[in-house]
């Protein structure tokens, strides 16, 4: 049986009265889900940081084994040298036996030079590590907070909202497809949610502005959906308004 426009106004109020009570409910929660994700979100970037300067700081320490194996190296190959420098025959055998020695002893102070840069780098790091280290401990204590509180006023009011989205999936029901797609693109459309508004001090409950008085009458017959011609939201009389009812919630 088609709905008289009536009763099409009767169960879009009825839907937006339960939608302002989910968002009321919503609203009390507040910032909270956010500021966890978010918190979510730092503790999972700082754990991947204080990875990542783990690995570097590992990769330095290797560095620096591997030098100082180079530098033992180098030592041998001079004491080895410096040996066979007893044995020579010419010049050409001490001059290319020098020259080895100087080529390794350089080796060396590069080396010696490459663990110094290393080791600083380590300081820095480290310090970095340690400021990463302290700030996701308190990261994950502001998380331990936040959930508390998240947590708690979900308990008390999950039953509620629960109650609320089962008596908003009934009231869809009885409202036709295309109504109900202008019904959610007005409410994704203003901030606080409001699709259908009433009339107020002659105004727009919605966005305030004066409804004409010949427009008022014909919203009051309840014989057309009539919307705000300045915000678009779907307007109803104060006597729908007061004559609706929405079951408790239980």
């Amino acid at each position: 049986m088609e709905q008289t426009v009536e009763q099409k106004l009767r169960a879009l109020w009825r839907l937006q009265t339960i939608h302002t009570k989910i968002d009321r409910i919503r609203q009390i929660r507040g910032e909270l889900p956010m500021e966890v994700s978010d918190l979510e979100d730092e503790i999972a970037g700082l754990e991947t940081r204080i990875e990542k300067i783990r690995s570097e700081l590992d990769e330095l320490e290797d560095a620096i084994v591997t030098r100082r194996n180079m530098i033992k190296d180098a030592q041998a190959a001079i004491k080895k040298y410096e040996g066979q420098l007893n044995e020579v025959k010419n010049n050409r055998e001490y001059d290319a036996i020098t020259k080895e020695i100087e080529i390794q002893g350089l080796d060396i102070q590069v080396s010696e030079k490459k663990i110094r840069e290393f080791e600083f780098e380590i300081r820095n790091k480290t310090d970095v590590y340690e400021s990463t280290q302290e700030a996701l401990e308190t990261a994950r204590k502001d998380l331990e907070v936040k959930k508390g509180e998240l947590d708690t006023i979900t308990a008390e009011t999950q039953k509620e909202e629960d109650e609320l989205l089962k008596q908003t999936d009934e009231a869809e029901q009885d409202i036709e497809e295309r109504l109900i797609r202008v019904y959610r693109r007005l409410r994704t459309s203003y901030k606080n949610g409001l699709a259908v508004v009433s009339i107020d001090r002659d105004s727009c409950s919605g966005c305030h502005n004066k409804i004409p008085p010949q427009m008022q009458l014909e919203i009051r017959q309840r014989k057309k959906i009539i919307v705000c011609e300045h915000c678009g939201r779907v307007l109803v009389d104060e006597g729908l308004v007061q004559e609706a009812e929405v079951p408790p919630v239980a």
